[in-house]
């Protein structure tokens, strides 16, 4: 799956394009809306806004966090083994200062990255300031025509660039969740 970004002002054609893809087989879970404007993008019935989580950094700065942490810890242990603390106090309290260590590491990443902008959206920030919002399909390769088609018939929108999409498997998996709780439980 390939990203794509578009950038317009104007909610209402969104939505329209949104309907459109939809009805030619691109599934809602390909497509997202990043707004400021929450509100805006809630009164529209065919647009899915993006999770305020996935706005942010977090999934990356816990990772980053993760990592540093590791070499934290990694750092300690390969330190004390060139020791001979352990020969006097044991191992318990080293291991256990590497999995503090790990776990700071990783709590503050999050903890960072949750006051971030997602990496991949940092460069939509000006447009997003001026109340513009940013239009995220997902698509497969025999979607693209099909997004060619629909994106030709909206002048408004603006090709803003491509990106690395979310595995398939997680957006046919929210697909059929979506597919399956809606016709399980009406």
């Amino acid at each position: 799956m390939k990203r794509h970004f578009y950038v317009s002002d104007d909610l209402d054609d969104l939505d329209r394009i949104e309907e459109e893809l939809e009805t030619r087989g691109v599934h809602r879970p390909q497509i997202h809306v990043f707004s400021r404007d929450d509100s805006g993008v809630e009164t529209h019935d065919h647009l899915h806004n993006m999770e305020s989580l996935f706005k942010k950094d977090l999934v990356h700065g816990t990772i980053v966090g993760t990592w540093i942490g590791i070499a934290a810890a990694a750092l300690v242990l390969i330190v004390v083994s060139y020791t001979n603390l352990p020969e006097n106090y044991t191992w318990v309290p080293f291991i256990f200062l590497a999995i503090v260590l790990l776990g700071f590491g990783a709590w503050s990443g999050g903890l960072w990255g949750i006051q971030e902008p997602h990496h991949d959206y940092k460069r939509f920030e000006k447009q997003l300031r001026e109340g513009k919002h940013v239009f995220v399909v997902d698509a497969d390769p025999e979607q693209e025509a099909v997004l060619e088609r629909v994106v030709e018939k909206h002048p408004r929108l603006q090709l803003a660039g491509t990106g690395k999409s979310r595995p398939r498997w997680i957006v046919m998996g929210q697909h059929r969740i979506k597919k399956f709780t809606s016709e399980t439980f009406p």
